[in-house]
């Protein structure tokens, strides 16, 4: 009786196994066989979608490029790209990139501003529902004073001639 038990133990070690691969296998095909969603349509994919101009100088080159794929079905069309302010100006092209095919948006800052840049633009394209924000980052930082020629000061020794008003 013992050797049937211990028999009959290892019978269920081997059912609760293969139950357990059968579930495993059932679960593993059921993922792999589910059909891909499909995206029909044009469909924008950006380099980037921040758009960093780093620690630039003041009046430094002011033009940034982004850019993108149309990895749709169809044509991209950019209906119109916003910057958030005047100073942040976006300009893109005005023809459809067809599928497959990659162009590029040009952001322009105002790099005679000081300070943080923390602007964005915003792409409307033909994509059903879809606006992509670009990010504008960066610091401009005040360009140095040019002190090349000397300022004429007055010492003990040259005093300035004042100029005569009455003339």
């Amino acid at each position: 009786m013992i050797k049937f038990v211990s028999i009959k133990h290892i019978s269920m070690k081997k059912l609760l196994s293969l139950s357990t691969l059968c579930l495993l296998a059932g679960i593993a095909f059921a993922q792999n066989n589910a059909p891909a969603e499909v995206k029909t349509g044009p469909v924008m994919t950006l380099s980037s979608d921040v758009v960093d101009y780093g620690e630039i100088m003041q009046n430094a080159d002011p033009v940034r490029k982004v850019k993108f794929t149309n990895t749709g079905t169809e044509p991209l069309i950019i209906k119109n790209a916003q910057g958030s302010c005047g100073c942040t100006v976006p300009l893109w092209p005005k023809e459809p990139i067809m599928p497959g095919e990659s162009s590029e948006i040009e952001i322009h800052y105002a790099t005679d501003r000081i300070g943080q840049i923390m602007k964005t633009v915003t792409i409307t394209t033909n994509e059903t529902g879809v606006n992509h924000v670009l990010q504008v980052k960066g610091n401009v930082k005040p360009k140095p004073v040019d002190e090349t020629v000397p300022t004429k000061q007055a010492t003990l020794l040259t005093p300035v001639k004042k100029q005569n008003s009455n003339q």
